[in-house]
């Protein structure tokens, strides 16, 4: 993983963005969604790289590659 990828974990009730290898979190969220929305963003604005979603169950359940917020030819999607 790079230096700008961001991982989405459980955070007690709420939902962790968190750096990997992290001791904090980079911010903390009341859902999932919010908690997804925000690691896309930061990686975004931070030149793009992986996003990693973790289940409530503990595993990986997904992974999205982000474009730099700049890019004017971003990747395409090739899941959705």
């Amino acid at each position: 993983m790079g230096k700008n990828d961001r991982y989405v974990v459980k955070h007690g009730d709420g939902w962790a963005v968190k750096k990997p290898g992290a001791d904090r979190a980079s911010s903390i969220h009341g859902t999932q969604r919010e908690a997804e929305r925000a690691a896309k963003e930061i990686v975004s604005n931070r030149g793009g790289g992986e996003v990693r979603i973790q289940g409530r169950d503990g595993q990986w359940r997904d992974s999205d590659t982000v474009p730099p917020g700049n890019d004017p030819m971003p990747p395409r999607d090739k899941k959705h």
